[in-house]
């Protein structure tokens, strides 16, 4: 299977599932830095891998 575009990334449908588990789970949590910071770390995995897709575009095109 060919690698069309980031969304194809098995990982990065893993890293859009968990981040979808953890504003699920830390919802209700009243500190509210606690719950931002990690709602952010479980966001930026997805994008890190499309990130690491872009420039692979750019390195092997």
């Amino acid at each position: 299977m060919a690698i069309k575009c980031f969304e194809d990334i098995v990982a990065w449908q893993k890293a859009q599932d968990f981040a979808v588990a953890i504003y699920k789970n830390f919802g209700e949590i009243k500190d509210w830095d606690f719950r931002n910071q990690i709602c952010r770390a479980a966001v930026s995995i997805s994008n890190n891998l499309n990130s690491i897709n872009q420039n692979a575009k750019i390195w092997f095109d």
